[in-house]
């Protein structure tokens, strides 16, 4: 995997890739540790990765994945970071040809909290397809990241790729980065990316109150639909429903 750079020192925010991060939270974190996934031609592999509320979650929760789709194979992650002062979920993926490579994160906290994803996705062959859905949900000071690095490499003809990533702030000193990237060498290509921040939509809350529901449910409410999109593509009904609910279960120590 050439194509793909690690951090062999320690970074600071001068790096692209850390240029919102808690870096002062990495002191004494291996940076050097990864999975390395391969998956062969042809199969399909998916994970979920939750970091959540519990007794062995750390201050600093570092989690980072490279890993290797084989032509015609299927890689699907469903993360969510919903713990952890400084939470970081980085991935970097290289695809084969007519590989496909799914992506849904949410991010959720508050108090001075840092929760992100960063991605690469090297698109090293044709024909392969991949789609990343991030949402983010914030207040207090609480900052949520997306670093989104989309690499089309000259012969990788016939490439779909997308990425959309929106953010939610509940309190005005929360804040949410999204800085979506894409590489282009190929010229038969389709490649998208959209990035949007914003606050609750008065009007569906004004109806939602008129209606007589309570101000903490139509917001609950809203932020539930809001973050939906990000497990979409998850068909497993009751691991979306998990990881919906610690997610929600976060949204509801603040209001």
């Amino acid at each position: 995997m050439s194509e793909l750079a690690t951090h062999p020192t320690r970074p600071t925010r001068r790096d692209e890739a850390w240029r919102y991060s808690a870096v002062e939270a990495l002191e004494g974190v291996d940076l050097d540790v990864w999975r390395d996934i391969t998956i062969a031609p042809g199969e399909s592999w998916s994970e979920c990765l939750v970091i959540e509320d519990g007794a062995d979650t750390a201050a600093t929760e570092l989690r980072r994945l490279r890993i290797d789709i084989g032509a015609g194979a299927r890689c699907a992650i469903f993360a969510i970071a919903a713990a952890a002062e400084y939470a970081r979920i980085e991935i970097e993926v290289r695809m084969g040809r007519g590989a496909h490579f799914e992506m849904g994160g949410i991010t959720v906290g508050g108090r001075d909290t840092v929760r992100e994803f960063v991605t690469r996705v090297v698109h090293a062959e044709p024909e392969a397809t991949s789609n990343q859905t991030v949402r983010s949900v914030h207040w207090g000071k609480g900052t949520g990241n997306f670093l989104g690095s989309i690499d089309v490499v000259r012969d990788a003809q016939k490439t779909d790729a997308a990425q959309d990533f929106k953010g939610l702030l509940l309190d005005r000193g929360a804040s949410v980065n999204a800085v979506p990237q894409l590489e282009i060498f190929a010229d038969d290509v389709k490649c998208a990316h959209g990035a949007t921040v914003g606050q609750l939509d008065e009007t569906a809350r004004y109806y939602m109150a008129a209606r007589g529901i309570p101000p903490e449910l139509s917001r609950r409410l809203l932020v539930q639909a809001f973050i939906g999109d990000a497990l979409v593509g998850l068909s497993d009904d009751d691991t979306r429903e998990r990881l919906m609910r610690v997610a929600l279960d976060k949204l509801d120590k603040h209001l």
